[in-house]
């Protein structure tokens, strides 16, 4: 049985981690955790200042920037053209494709075609839409262990834990930790850790390879996702940095992945943008030691039986949304986790999902909802601070979509889910807030009661308390409340002559 079944509580079917608190608990229990904050601390901080340098070798990487923004939005627009052309090209390839309309759906799929070629084990490339869907897990219960290949997955699988970041799923653990892992699990799946393993990272390389090279000359399945799609070619393609995709993907006999629909691009020259920014918002690489494309099949090389499952799980909901789907245009890069200030002091288990950081606050409320505690929370799990919009390599403007979402969070309201209208009651906690909201918009949309308001507030000035009573205290608490001026700046214009031609007050 998969070590990972049932010890990472994932819900297969909406990808929440089950148990698990809403983020400000989680992320309070995290914090407290000098080791963990720690070991982010250093690998945050080492990442980004990599990928600092790396995009700044690009003299046009603001136009390769706003290239990738305006690629993603075309084909989001057009997706449905793209997704049958895609469809077309990869059956013309020999390829087989599945549609899958949620994760239940795509883990019946697979473990059907596992099923049918008589195997009861398959390796695994790194896969951010199998962990979305749960397939470790649904494969365990029907007897077929999965093994993950690439070395933090293997990391993570080994040490009955849950991934912390989507490029670097074992971020929260340290070399130590990972020795320990090795000696005390490696036996249990397969070749053990040699004696008198050390934390040397070469050394525990070569345990990793020692313990998977007879995984990947045995299976005869190989699990993927992929980067991107190409629609015109049919063509998909995997970027990675350990050489363990490409073993996943050419020795098996039979191929099988799992892609959400969002990751198709129209065409083959679209890559030449995807190839440039990905690797340098990842691994800060000028471009990936690995990778590898392929087409259908062929009689002479590769994988006999390829099969493409896509997966929708919520993404033509959000595809609805025109403020939201702007975090569909994501291409995992994790740069936005890396510079996220909230990411780096909670880790990515408090957020409650295999998207943590900046992205996984605003897409997973959208792929999941947010009728749930922990993925109504999520939306304000950001200081708003704008950090992970300037390193997005796609543009996605994350703090415009997390104010989208609170307002969502806050007012409740109807909301497609799966093609079933169902409403969203208002957060609890969320009361005072709408109400405040709702007086200031009517102030707001009132120019004579905004500028009265103003002028007795100033006139009051030295009555105003430092911090705020009732539920304002927990606001107050962590924040200065700015001391109101003695003068409005409207009066200020008006009085020293600036607004004489100007009407009535600015008004």
């Amino acid at each position: 049985m998969s070590a990972m079944n049932g010890m990472n509580g994932m819900n297969g079917t909406s990808g929440t981690y089950l148990g698990m608190p809403a983020f400000p608990e989680a992320a309070r229990e995290a914090v407290g955790n000098t080791t963990l904050r720690a070991n982010l601390r250093h690998a945050t901080h080492t990442i980004r200042d990599k990928r600092a340098r790396a995009v700044a070798e690009l003299d046009d990487w603001a136009a390769l920037r706003e290239a990738g923004r305006q690629i993603k939005d075309h084909t989001l627009r057009h997706l449905d053209h793209y997704l049958v052309q895609l469809e077309e090209s990869v059956t013309a390839a020999g390829g087989t494709v599945h549609w899958a309309a949620d994760a239940d759906e795509a883990n019946r799929v697979v473990t059907r075609l596992v099923r049918e070629t008589g195997e009861s084990e398959v390796v695994k490339v790194k896969s951010m839409a199998t962990q979305e869907t749960g397939l470790n897990e649904a494969l365990a219960e029907a007897g077929i262990r999965a093994y993950e290949t690439d070395l933090a997955e293997l990391i993570v699988q080994l040490g009955e834990d849950r991934p912390s970041h989507i490029l670097v799923p074992a971020i929260h653990r340290n070399r130590g930790e990972i020795r320990d892992i090795f000696a005390r699990e490696m036996g249990r799946w397969g070749r053990p850790a040699p004696d008198g393993l050390t934390d040397d990272p070469r050394e525990l390389a070569e345990a990793a390879r020692l313990h998977l090279r007879e995984k990947f000359l045995r299976a005869k399945v190989g699990v993927s996702g992929a980067n991107f799609m190409v629609a015109e070619t049919g063509t998909l393609v995997v970027v990675e940095s350990e050489g363990n995709g490409r073993m996943c993907l050419t020795l098996p006999e039979t191929l099988i992945s799992v892609v959400g629909i969002e990751k198709v691009v129209p065409a083959w020259r679209d890559l030449e943008v995807f190839l440039q920014t990905l690797p340098r918002s990842s691994t800060a690489e000028r471009m990936n030691p690995y990778t590898s494309t392929w087409t259908g099949t062929t009689d002479t090389d590769g994988p006999r039986a390829f099969h493409l499952v896509l997966l929708d799980n919520g993404r033509t909901d959000t595809l609805a949304d025109e403020v939201g789907r702007q975090a569909l245009r994501c291409i995992r890069c994790s740069a936005c986790l890396n510079v996220c200030p909230v990411y780096e002091r909670a880790g990515g288990h408090a957020y409650g999902s295999v998207y943590p950081g900046p992205i996984g606050a605003i897409l997973s409320p959208q792929l999941r909802g947010t009728a749930s505690e922990i993925d109504a929370s999520l939306p304000y799990a950001s200081s708003l601070c704008g950090a992970c919009y300037e390193v997005c390599p796609v543009a996605i403007d994350i703090p415009e979509v997390l104010v989208h979402l609170r307002e969502r969070v806050a007012q409740g309201g109807e909301v497609t889910r799966r093609g079933v209208k169902v409403t969203l009651r208002p957060a609890k906690g969320h009361a005072a807030e709408r109400a405040a909201m709702r007086a200031a918009g009517l102030a707001f949309a009132r120019p004579g009661v905004l500028r009265a308001g103003r002028r007795l507030a100033s006139r009051t000035r030295r009555l105003h308390p430092r911090t705020l009573p009732g539920p304002g205290r927990a606001w107050t608490a962590t924040r200065d409340l700015p001391k109101v001026p003695a003068e409005s700046f409207r009066d200020w214009w008006q009085r020293t002559g600036g607004g004489k031609d100007s009407g009535k007050d600015g008004e």
